[in-house]
């Protein structure tokens, strides 16, 4: 199938199995990255999956994207939290775009988030849960700035989460990902945590895992 010329660059890898209307697996890559990295993963998750991967809007050099700058200030991280912002219209119109152009099935659509990736697929799925269904959030965290401060609990009741984090990440630390299981436990969302002693990044236990988690869902 030929790419549709949409409003973010992307990768596309149309499902093994054929339907009318297949559901939608949307890539978001983390910090300095691109839209092929996690596209490496989508020939082992495309039985029934529409695949699609996309590129961040920022551009920051070297043939890296981002969804939001960050900069260090006093040495802390300081996140640029209205291009954040900026990007979930941008993704959410880019879904709207993705449907129309690929035929997809516009009921969910399923998140696979890495890092600053999975920072965005949290806040895509709290503040449009209807929208989403299984987000798979792989080493990041809720980032509280862009998620609504109170939650419907029946609103969340569509959400399911795979949550993966290294217990030995120095570049986002599993604090992190702890306290948002924490937050997905007292939201009653329901979820799959795991850790494996690593460090910023995905093992073939992660992903063996995380195939079981979408084998057990029917999803590959």
């Amino acid at each position: 199938m030929k790419k549709a010329d949409l409003s973010l660059v992307h990768e596309i890898l149309a499902p093994k199995t054929k339907v009318e209307k297949p559901p939608l697996l949307l890539l978001l890559h983390g910090y300095g990255s691109h839209e092929l990295d996690l596209f490496s993963f989508a020939p082992m998750l495309n039985e029934k999956y529409f695949i699609v991967s996309a590129r961040a809007p920022i551009a920051l050099g070297f043939g890296g994207f981002a969804w939001f700058d960050i900069s260090i200030e006093n040495g802390l991280k300081v996140r640029d939290y209205d291009q954040a912002k900026n990007s979930l219209i941008l993704i959410e119109n880019f879904i709207k775009e993705v449907e129309d152009a690929y035929g997809v099935d516009s009921s969910f659509t399923d998140l696979l988030g890495f890092s600053q990736g999975c920072m965005i697929s949290y806040a895509l799925a709290f503040n449009n849960p209807n929208k989403y269904r299984n987000v798979m959030a792989l080493s990041g965290y809720v980032l509280k700035d862009l998620v609504p401060e109170k939650y419907k609990e029946i609103n969340l009741m569509n959400l399911d989460f795979f949550v993966s984090h290294g217990s030995i990440d120095d570049v986002l630390p599993i604090e992190g990902a702890r306290l948002s299981v924490g937050m997905l436990e007292q939201m009653n969302v329901s979820h799959q945590y795991r850790e494996y002693p690593i460090g910023h990044g995905i093992n073939p236990e992660n992903f063996a895992d995380l195939q079981k988690w979408l084998r057990e869902r029917s999803l590959i």
